[in-house]
């Protein structure tokens, strides 16, 4: 109909148009309904099942070992507490940003930022996002309290030996750490090795965080966290497999060259705590001595897996296996890891991937239609 101001369907110049435009709004809509959905059942039970499937082994170990299940110098508390601020900081950051883009200037106003709170950030994805990060370290209180009680379960067992004849095999007879000693030198690189080993410790929280604030679907973020708890697990069984102390512990005139590092300082105060450990368990603090298989690759490996299976941008997925090789080179150099250990925690992380899929029943065909968002999408 033409001249009454009135736009019809039928008119064959707004047809078309008027089409792109509302299958342009059921597209948008079909991915933010898709982002927004339910979780399935399974994706809200994982954590806490890993969780208590860990916690219950760690029961079980600590009470044949006659210890109480304990936080040793409250780690795991604090380091909860760290990444709730974190991923607290993240929220607020996450609504100021949005709020800004959608009320077009720079310092958003306060109804833009209730707007964007109560659509992004409602009670139910606030009580899935603490559920997965609070799962995430009950299952590391428990690992701490497994690898802790190795050396009581499995006393005067040791596999440094072997770990390092198949080391030596695997480089001609040589040993890989005085390998990478000759190679990169023993000055200022150790250093810079100390701080690549160390960035593990950052790796986690912020990992965390950003997957469970940041992504667009948030059922990626609980798979990943999931992903990652898995390691605890698997990481302390593969401990009472092949129980070990590492190169730098079985020999340590290796490593004797290297200069005092932030590093070196915590495999004496590691050591030390071992030492009173075995003298004292009930007394003692806990110990955390353990080579086979390496957690830091087990984690690494997980973050360059989900990286590529959650389909995140080019750099994302570079900055990980560039982790990843830093990481590797590190526990090698520093005498923390034999290669074989690290070789073990590629396979525990891609087993932690496999796992939490399974658990989650999360469709990693959905994450990689998604396009990769910037860090605060609009």
């Amino acid at each position: 109909m033409r001249g009454s101001g009135v736009i019809t369907m039928s008119d064959p110049k707004t047809k078309a148009p008027i089409a792109s435009v509302l299958a342009r709004t059921h597209r948008g809509a079909a991915r933010s309904a898709d982002r927004g959905r339910a979780p399935h059942p399974r994706m809200l039970a994982a954590g806490p099942l890993v969780a208590v499937a860990t916690m219950a082994a760690a029961l079980i170990c600590t009470g044949a070992a006659g210890l109480p299940l304990r936080d040793p110098d409250h780690v795991a508390g604090r380091r909860l507490l760290i990444v709730f601020a974190l991923v607290g900081a993240l929220v607020a950051l996450d609504v100021v940003v949005r709020g800004a883009r959608r009320s077009g200037r720079r310092w958003p106003s306060l109804a833009a930022m209730r707007s964007v709170r109560q659509e992004r950030w409602t009670a139910h994805r606030g009580l899935l996002v603490a559920s997965a990060l609070i799962s995430f370290y009950i299952t590391y209180l428990a690992y701490r309290n497994l690898k802790s009680v190795v050396p009581l379960l499995r006393p005067g067992e040791l596999f440094d030996r072997q770990l390092a004849e198949v080391d030596r095999s695997l480089f001609g007879g040589n040993d890989p750490a005085v390998l990478l000693h000759d190679v990169l030198g023993t000055g200022v690189q150790a250093h810079f090795m100390s701080g690549a080993y160390m960035l593990f410790f950052a790796f986690i929280p912020g990992t965390l965080a950003f997957a469970l604030v940041f992504s667009r679907d948030l059922q990626a973020g609980v798979f990943y966290v999931t992903a990652q708890s898995l390691n605890w697990l698997l990481g302390a069984a593969s401990y009472f497999l092949l129980p070990s102390l590492g190169p730098v512990y079985a020999e340590p005139g290796v490593f004797s060259n290297l200069p005092a590092s932030t590093v070196t300082q915590l495999q004496e105060l590691l050591m030390d705590q071992r030492l009173d450990f075995i003298r004292d368990p009930v007394a003692g603090s806990a110990q955390s001595i353990a080579a086979f298989s390496s957690l830091h690759i087990s984690i690494f490996f997980t973050g360059v897996l989900a990286a590529h299976l959650l389909g995140l941008g080019r750099h994302m997925r570079i900055s990980a296996w560039v982790l990843l090789g830093l990481t590797t080179a590190s526990t090698i150099y520093l005498g923390w890891h034999y290669v074989v250990d690290d070789i073990g925690g590629v396979v525990l992380g891609a087993m932690a991937v496999a796992l939490a899929k399974a658990l989650t029943g999360y469709d990693l065909r959905t994450a990689r239609r998604v396009p990769s968002p910037n860090p605060i999408p609009a």
